[in-house]
Formats: structure tokens, C-alpha cells, sequence
């Protein structure tokens, strides 16, 4: 079969989805997220319960575990030279009876549970078929020319008074996801449950394991959440995390494992969400260069057009769907919606 025509690359990667949606597209398998899909969630709702499967976005706490993501800071606004908080409004609009607060908040998109844009991992790549790669993303966007941001470290990090945005990852960035409603029929592969929390690199054969142990039914436009118990273990540190305990915490997928590649390309899913910190085993096992250190990542954000959740809070939603006996149920998880960014904070809502 030839290839999909783009006006960005010549070649795509081998097993990849680029233009499969079309010349333009930069949702990737978030397009199998239709009306039918959505019905098929609706249909796995028996009870009504619903659980939030996010944590609050001050965890883990701290940075230790990754020392480029800062915890939220939270601040008043100036509300007429005075200070946001607690404004007694009386003094500045007379008769007024409010007392009023606004604030701001300096917020580390990637901080705590997230979706990963496909901008936040691309690859070096011949795309243009000359034997030359250069920095690319989803289906070939380009670094540089849609995907823009700075080279000068001093346009980067907390910014000081009346600095401006400096970067805009354009289609691959999280606004395009948003835009689209993320809401469907999802599974839980209770990873936990099966293998405990000692740390462990699970590839594909462990992965089917626990798959036909719980007759999990993973069908192509599924979202598969992943459960192994590091979330909770988060929590339970209270914004006090001990790196040594959380680095050897529970299992990790291998993103190295050919077969679980395989796996996601041909069962068609939509998305991955884990509770763990990458999903995969981070840095991957070494192997000969050049090579991505997130393979699973260069796999789904790069290749499939397939989103990552990471630092989801699925233990309680694991434990309820055991319990019915059940695997199913309908996950909403739409990402803030702000255009250009690499990653994105939510809040999302299991209902069974």
C-alpha cells in the first residue's frame, strides 16, 4: 500500500499512523474517539458512581523526584494596588459589602497527573527522505517552523515581571487534544492486583497475563489505564516523597519490548494512563545509539499519534471495579485547554 502524501516528509516511521487522519491531522488515534465510542463508554455505566482520578496538583511535592518540575505557586492578584486576599471591598467601591480574592498560580504543566502532547516527545528523523534527520514530531510537524520555541536559556523557566510567553508548540501541542472532547470507553489493567508493587519492567507477555487473568476486553479506540499502586503511594507520603522508595515503586512498562510495541500498534487503543511516574521504565535499558531513552513515548507520541497519562489516582476506581467484577467503564479526560503547551494538568472522572 503507498504511503499518505504530506507536504512535511517523504518517509514516515515504520509502524506509524502519520497521515493515516490526514495530511493535516495532529490528533492522532484521538480521531477513533467517536460518537459510537462514547457510547460504548455510556454503555459500561451500571451504578452511577463516579470516582476523580486525579491527584491534587500540589503532589507529588516538592522536586525530588524530577528537578526540571516545581510545585504550584499560588499568589493574590493586585487588586488596585492592594493585595488580592481577603479585599475588603468597601474602601474601593463605597457601600460594597464583598470581600473578595483572586489569584494566580505559576503551574508546571507536567507537575502532577497530566496528559503528555504529542510535542513533548519527537525524534531526530529523516522524514524528508535525504538521508539527513532532523527534528520532528507527529506526523512530521516540525521543529522550528510549527513547533516553536527558544534557544536562549534566559526565554525559559519561572518568568520575572512583564516577561511574555516565549514558546507556542503549535498543532502538536496540548490545545489540539482539548479541542477534541476525550471521552470514551476505558479499561483497567490492574497491574497491582497481579504483580504487587515491588518494582518490576513488565513487557508484553506479563502485560497479556494480567489481561486474560481479568478477561480484559481491549477494544481498538479503548483507553487503557494501567494501575500499580504508585499514586497511592504518593499520596500516602503527603507532599513529602522519598525518591529512593518511589524510584524502585511498583511495576513499570518496557518500553525496549518489541512485542508490547507491537501490541499497542495493532490492538488500535487511543490512549494509555498509568498512575506511575513515566509508564515506562525511565531511562530505558541501554541499547545500541542512536536510540530514544522513551521508547514507549517515541513509540505512541511520535509514531501512533497515541496521548500519555501519567501520575493518575486509579487505585480506589481498581478496587470498586474488582469488587463488580468488571473492567469497563466510561472515562472523561479532557486536557486544559491551552493552546501551544507540551503537557497538561486534568482532573478526570470514572463513572462505572
Amino acid at each position: 500500500m503507498n504511503e499518505p502524501q504530506s507536504p512535511r516528509w517523504r518517509r514516515r516511521p515504520e509502524s506509524s499512523t502519520w497521515g493515516d487522519f490526514g495530511v493535516d491531522d495532529a490528533l492522532g488515534r484521538i480521531n477513533l474517539l467517536t460518537g459510537a465510542k462514547v457510547a460504548e463508554g455510556l454503555a459500561e455505566v451500571r451504578e452511577g458512581r463516579a470516582f476523580a482520578l486525579g491527584l491534587p496538583l500540589t503532589l507529588p511535592g516538592g522536586n525530588a523526584l524530577n528537578a526540571n518540575r516545581l510545585p504550584p505557586v499560588r499568589r493574590p492578584t493586585l487588586r488596585q494596588g492592594h493585595a488580592g486576599a481577603n479585599v475588603i471591598m468597601d474602601p474601593l467601591s463605597p457601600g460594597s459589602s464583598d470581600v473578595l480574592s483572586d489569584d494566580l498560580v505559576v503551574l508546571h504543566n507536567q507537575y502532577s497527573t497530566q496528559w503528555d502532547a504529542f510535542a513533548h516527545v519527537g525524534s531526530m528523523f529523516d522524514a524528508d527522505g535525504d538521508g539527513v534527520p532532523e527534528p520532528v514530531y507527529y506526523n512530521g510537524f516540525r521543529a522550528g517552523v510549527e513547533v516553536i520555541g527558544p534557544t536562549d536559556p534566559a526565554d525559559c523557566g519561572v518568568p520575572g515581571p512583564g516577561q511574555h510567553t516565549t514558546s507556542d508548540l503549535g498543532p502538536v501541542g496540548i490545545g489540539t487534544l482539548a479541542a477534541h472532547p476525550v471521552q470514551g470507553r476505558a479499561v483497567m489493567i490492574d497491574l497491582a492486583h497481579h504483580l504487587g508493587t515491588e518494582h518490576r519492567v513488565v513487557g508484553f507477555e506479563a502485560l497479556r497475563g494480567v489481561i486474560e487473568a481479568d478477561g480484559v476486553d481491549v477494544r481498538p479506540g479503548d483507553i487503557v489505564t494501567l494501575h500499580t499502586g504508585y499514586a497511592a503511594k504518593v499520596l500516602e507520603m503527603a507532599g513529602d516523597p522519598d525518591p529512593e522508595v518511589l524510584h524502585h515503586y511498583g511495576t513499570v512498562l518496557d518500553g525496549r519490548d518489541q512485542a508490547l510495541l507491537d501490541w499497542i500498534t495493532d490492538s488500535g487503543i487511543a490512549a494509555i494512563a498509568a498512575d506511575n511516574y513515566a509508564v515506562e521504565l525511565y531511562p530505558a535499558t541501554p541499547t545500541e545509539a542512536p536510540a530514544s531513552i522513551l521508547p514507549l513515548h517515541e513509540h505512541c507520541l511520535f509514531k501512533l499519534g497515541v496521548p500519555l497519562g501519567e501520575l493518575w489516582h486509579l487505585s480506589e476506581l481498581a478496587a470498586a471495579l474488582r469488587t463488580a467484577g468488571r473492567t469497563a467503564y466510561l472515562l472523561t479526560a479532557p486536557p486544559l485547554n491551552l493552546p501551544g503547551a507540551s503537557g497538561s494538568p486534568l482532573n478526570p472522572i470514572a463513572t462505572i
